[in-house]
């Protein structure tokens, strides 16, 4: 069995490996920073042929997983001025197998595939084996995507479902909504406040923002310094927690209801991953968990978080193990 290649293309890095079959090689794993390769005007093309190059390894084939949507086999970036498609991917990397996937297919399909001690619960409940699932990502950006089947037979839909509306259930939701509109807007970016503005990473720092806001306080963090904020007990930091944890059970809540996920939800991402230690602190369970006229929320469904970097690359080695 031959060698294949797997990029995992985030918005900041691309995770590059070797597999044989359905194993990632994890001591091939390199990460290369995508701003410079953008910078140089090259996109996962020239990534690829650099890893090659430096590797000096020879592949047949060649899967990538995409963060943005894919489209009659053709991948458009997101965050990135790149397109990709299967005759680029075979020109850089003389494979002749070829798949491209987005992010979160990637990820569904290496569910099943994931090491126990790399899953940790947060919403405890039933979990049926062998049925569907939802992976949801939370990082630069946000998706989510059902999973159906197993092996050949898995089927994972693409999605954009990070840009639909921000859940809005409060007068506190609407002055939100308003607020991150008004910020876009400021920065002359569309005016739309989708689930991706409050959930991904600069969505945590639209929360503070907000916050900060409503506290009196003209305060403008990162993510990662709202992060640090919330470690040190800050107030305004708290409230953006709050936030953030009420607005993401609301998101579930709503997807599991769309899906059916019996098999259990699956958060992957930077974002899932900060915030997992104060999701039980600020109630993700009891808000996820709301009653409705059915009573599925407060009987169906788990919720765990993915706690491997390397998911995507094991999803992709899956999808092309199983295709054959």
């Amino acid at each position: 069995m031959g060698l294949s290649i797997l990029a995992d293309i985030g918005g900041t890095n691309t995770r590059v490996a070797l597999a044989q079959g359905r194993r990632v090689l994890t001591d091939t794993i390199r990460r290369y920073p995508n701003a410079e390769y953008k910078a140089r005007e090259q996109d996962i093309a020239q990534v690829l042929q650099d890893y090659l190059r430096e590797t000096g390894a020879t592949v047949t084939g060649v899967c990538v997983a995409a963060a943005g949507p894919v489209q009659d086999g053709v991948a458009t970036m997101t965050n990135l001025a790149w397109v990709i498609d299967a005759d680029k991917l075979r020109a850089a990397t003389g494979a002749t197998r070829v798949a491209i996937l987005n992010d979160l297919q990637a990820q569904g399909h290496a569910l099943g595939h994931i090491p126990a001690d790399h899953l940790r619960p947060v919403i405890e409940g039933p979990a049926a084996a062998g049925g569907p699932m939802l992976v949801v990502g939370l990082g630069t950006g946000v998706n989510a995507a059902p999973v159906h089947g197993q092996g050949a037979a898995r089927m994972v839909p693409a999605s954009e479902c990070g840009h639909v509306n921000m859940p809005v259930r409060s007068a506190e939701d609407l002055a939100l909504m308003r607020f991150v509109e008004r910020l876009l807007a400021a920065r002359g970016e569309v005016a739309h406040c989708g689930t991706e503005e409050v959930l991904a990473g600069r969505g945590l720092a639209n929360l503070h923002a907000f916050a900060s806001a409503e506290a009196g306080v003209d305060a403008h963090l990162a993510s990662a310094e709202v992060l640090r904020a919330l470690e040190a007990g800050d107030p305004v930091a708290i409230h953006a927690a709050r936030l953030y944890t009420r607005i993401l059970a609301q998101v579930l809540a709503d997807l599991a209801l769309i899906h059916l996920p019996w098999g259990g939800i699956f958060l992957i991402g930077g974002m899932s991953r900060a915030m997992t230690p104060h999701f039980a602190r600020f109630g993700l369970a009891a808000a996820f968990r709301e009653p409705r006229r059915v009573d599925l929320l407060q009987n169906s469904f788990s919720v765990t978080v993915v706690e491997d970097d390397y998911a995507a690359l094991t999803g992709c080695a899956a999808w092309l193990d199983a295709a054959g």
